[in-house]
């Protein structure tokens, strides 16, 4: 047991200067407990036959314990999926204006909902709502926390109780496993289907139409396609119906968009001002997909129905903080210059690359990654990106990428298993037998070499 007696104890590595300096960095507390435990690590490996630790050993085991539990698990990552906005890895980057406007109202008191001009209470939706209705036409607007909220509020602000009617082929589920049904009746809002899977005509919606009918519902398939033999009623025509039957109609769009995409040569998506012309009493779309802002899910359309959904004791369990709030009004600024809104807005900015510019950086980058990861074979290749997020789910971008191959059929695990483990995890996908690295999102050939290094 002489060799037990050897390691320091707790008190006498807590007094020592590299123990102090531990205190100083994570807390007496945490650095107590972090060297009791390295010490018991290192008794069990004495105990086991192993070699005794010296105190320096010790306390690098402490340290990093600590440096790893200090460390946050909400990690920057390089987004080289090909997916532009990845739901699991944050969607959308929010421009840098968003960014400094978020910090500012994180270091001091800001006006939330206090009227400047009046010394009285104000509503933190007047920061978004004059410039949201500007942009998309709207009579009035509010927001809440995500897009799957907003439709919750409005379905139980307008139809509890009551009936709602919706085609079958817009039933959709999206990421997380919410459903329409599903949230109709969390709403307490009965659901009325019509039409089929692929069929629904004006006539399935005026048969539908009861004393119990509160609204009518369109939902944008934004996640699917259904191609073939399909009718669906377009949403002018849609309103038209409701207006009859005196009932609103409300326009789902998921991932809205305030502008034609078309503009910039990507593919033609509904807006949510076309969405507001087409006569829909209420809009709901995202912040944080096609908008490129932080999440967020926007409500627009009539005041009178605006307002009584900002009644709703809903609204405050699901509104937003000042730092979102300052995110989204510093976001939405931007389109006020569509003509610079592309190198402003990174989301748009990356939808936007060029194909050759992402080849050139595809072709410069690969002989020195090939020389950082000298055990695998490193070729450039043709790919497509998508946009992600239940975004125009059938169509893709152009691309160029780093395909990543080893020998063994694991090898591309193994790789991925490492960049995912480094300070920066780096993050593709697996095909034919590769690492993929999409480059549609990598602003910064540094960074890419600096993580695999």
């Amino acid at each position: 047991m002489q060799p037990l007696r050897a390691l320091p104890s707790v008190d006498r590595l807590l007094s020592s200067a590299e123990g102090m300096s531990l205190a100083r960095t994570h807390g007496r507390a945490a650095a107590t407990d972090a060297l009791r435990a390295a010490l018991a690590d290192a008794r069990a490996a004495a105990q086991g036959g192993g070699a005794v630790p010296d105190a320096a050993a010790i306390h690098a085991a402490a340290a990093t314990a600590l440096e790893r539990a200090a460390a946050s698990t909400l990690r920057p990552v390089l987004n080289l999926t090909g997916t532009v906005l990845h739901t699991n890895l944050g969607r959308a980057i929010l421009a840098e204006a968003a960014i400094t406007a978020a910090t500012d109202a994180m270091r001091a008191p800001a006006a939330l909902e206090y009227d400047l001009s009046t010394g009285r209470r104000g509503e933190r939706d007047d920061h978004i709502a004059p410039l949201i209705c500007e942009l998309t036409g709207a009579e009035a607007a509010t927001v809440v926390n995500n897009n799957a909220a907003a439709v919750l509020i409005v379905l139980n602000t307008l139809a509890e109780g009551r009936e709602a009617i919706v085609s079958r082929g817009e039933l959709v589920e999206i990421g997380g496993a919410f459903r329409i049904p599903d949230i109709m009746a969390r709403a307490g809002v009965r659901l009325v289907e019509v039409g089929t899977t692929n069929r629904t005509h004006p006539r399935d919606y005026r048969g539908a139409v009861t004393d119990a009918t509160a609204l009518m519902m369109k939902v944008h398939p934004s996640n699917y396609r259904i191609e073939g033999f399909t009718r669906a009623v377009d949403p002018a025509e849609l309103a038209s119906i409701a207006a009859e039957a005196c009932v609103p109609m409300m326009n789902d769009l998921g991932s809205g968009t305030l502008i034609d995409m078309t503009r910039w040569g990507l593919p033609a998506e509904p807006t949510v001002r076309q969405a507001v012309a087409e006569g829909a009493g209420i809009v709901t779309f995202s912040g944080d997909k096609l908008l490129g802002g932080p999440q967020a899910g926007f409500i627009v359309g009539r005041a009178d129905l605006i307002a009584r959904i900002s009644r709703n004791p809903l609204k405050r369990a699901l509104r937003l903080d000042k730092i979102r709030l300052a995110a989204i009004e510093a976001t939405l600024r931007l389109y006020r210059d569509p003509d610079r809104l592309a190198e402003r807005l990174p989301t748009l900015r990356l939808l936007t690359r060029p194909e050759a510019e992402i080849a050139a950086q595809a072709h410069r980058l690969a002989p020195a990654v090939a020389r950082l990861l000298p055990e695998y074979r490193v070729s450039v290749i043709d790919c497509a990106s998508q946009i992600g997020s239940g975004a125009l789910p059938v169509e893709t971008l152009p691309s160029a990428a780093l395909a990543i191959s080893g020998e063994g059929g694991d090898a591309p695990d193994r790789l991925a298993a490492r960049l995912r483990s480094g300070p920066v995890p780096v993050i593709g996908r697996i095909r034919d037998g590769a690492l993929i690295l999409d480059l549609r999102c990598l602003s910064d050939d540094g960074a890419l070499l600096a993580a695999l290094a």
